[in-house]
C-alpha cells in the first residue's frame, strides 16, 4: 500500500472525497473541491494518483469513475 504521507494537499482532498463517496467522476470531484481547479487539472491529478497506486478506475459509458484502492 502506498504511503499516504506522500500526497500533496490537493491529492489528499481528492482522496478524502473519494473515501467519503466511495467512487466519483472527475466532474463530481471538481464540484466537491474547495476553490476547484479546472476539470482538466483534476483529471491530471486523478491520473497521477492512479500512477501512484492510490486509485482504480472503471469506465461507465462515456465517463470514467474513480475509486480508492
Amino acid at each position: 500500500m502506498p504511503d499516504p504521507s506522500e500526497l500533496s494537499r490537493r491529492e489528499r482532498q481528492i482522496m478524502d472525497i473519494l473515501f467519503t463517496r466511495g467512487a466519483a467522476t472527475v466532474n463530481q470531484i471538481a464540484e466537491a473541491l474547495p476553490d476547484p481547479p479546472t476539470p482538466m487539472a483534476v483529471r491530471r491529478m486523478m491520473h497521477i494518483l492512479e500512477e501512484k497506486g492510490h486509485l482504480r478506475r472503471r469506465e461507465s459509458g462515456r465517463e470514467v469513475v474513480y475509486a480508492p484502492k
